[in-house]
């Protein structure tokens, strides 16, 4: 069993979400019940007044807590994730969105969940991010990093968009289509999986590159290890300025012949999970995959 060193606690909330303030009042009160000091994101704070409790910003936060507590979707915690990566913050999701791969902890079971982190019966779960640069005429015009995927796309336009791949300098293929995702393991479960992209395994080291609705059909999934650079060399799309997303929030827009770099980010992700957690029976849970065919045994036995 770990030792508990979790005594300041940060509390992150998706905003405007009743069930979201209802549930943070809920770990403040759990969380000073047992002598741990609890700290609001200072956006979270605007909508929990009066709490008399220390605000911190997303950079602070990660400096003075051993722990952040993000509640919400997972898309909430995409964003604290890319927040408090660089200080290689806990991070553990209450599920107060609808799938949830990322924040795993039912409001349901919030005391006994939380007890047993508290207790020292967790896992911890590294997940790497990407960084991505956009480049015109040799020099960076804009950056971004992501959790789950780096996408160029058509903007708002219903159009095709031409660019070249390379992986590691070698050139890989030109293509026509709406776009490419390149997404992280933990983000093969997300718009990738949507696109036709391959589940991987959140302990792998490799990226999967996702086209989009290409125009040649041999264009397929191809996954590459995790330390790759990968570069897209921006064609003429007949007046359609792409973009390029990181996690689906930050959107930039491209010029024909700009040049997108995506690395590995050196920082990580540090995922809190419960005991118990695996991605197998998560998928299952999330996905509606079948059950058991024997009543036997737990739900990890065969994971």
């Amino acid at each position: 069993m770990k030792q508990n060193n979790f005594q300041v606690v940060g509390l992150w909330g998706r905003p405007g979400q009743p069930l979201v303030e209802h549930t943070l009042e809920q770990l403040i009160l759990w969380l000073q019940a047992r002598g741990c000091t609890p700290v609001l994101e200072s956006s979270t704070a605007i909508f929990l007044p009066d709490q008399g409790l220390q605000i911190a910003g997303a950079a602070m936060l990660g400096e003075i807590c051993d722990l952040v507590i993000v509640v919400g979707g997972d898309g909430c915690l995409l964003g604290a994730a890319r927040a408090l990566a660089k200080q290689s913050t806990y991070i553990l999701g209450v599920n107060r969105g609808q799938l949830g791969f990322l924040t795993d902890i039912t409001p349901s079971e919030l005391d006994s969940q939380l007890s047993s982190i508290f207790e020292g019966r967790y896992h911890v779960e590294q997940r790497f991010l990407l960084d991505g640069s956009l480049t015109r005429n040799g020099g960076m015009i804009a950056a971004g990093d992501a959790v789950n995927d780096v996408v160029l796309h058509a903007g708002q336009a219903v159009q095709m968009i031409s660019f070249e791949l390379y992986i590691n300098g070698e050139f890989v293929y030109s293509q026509k289509s709406d776009g490419l995702i390149v997404a992280t393991p933990t983000g093969s479960t997300a718009y990738a999986l949507s696109a036709g992209g391959p589940m991987m395994h959140p302990g792998l080291d490799a990226m999967v590159l996702v086209p989009m609705c290409p125009h040649t059909l041999t264009n397929r999934p191809i996954v590459v290890a995790g330390g790759v650079e990968i570069k897209m060399a921006l064609g003429e799309s007949r007046g359609v300025m792409p973009h390029i997303s990181f996690d689906g929030q930050t959107s930039i827009a491209a010029q024909p012949g700009d040049v997108l770099y995506i690395r590995k980010k050196p920082h990580r992700l540090q995922l809190i999970h419960p005991h118990g957690y695996t991605f197998y029976a998560a998928a299952r849970s999330k996905l509606g995959w079948a059950s058991r065919l024997t009543s036997s045994g737990s739900d990890y036995d065969d994971d």
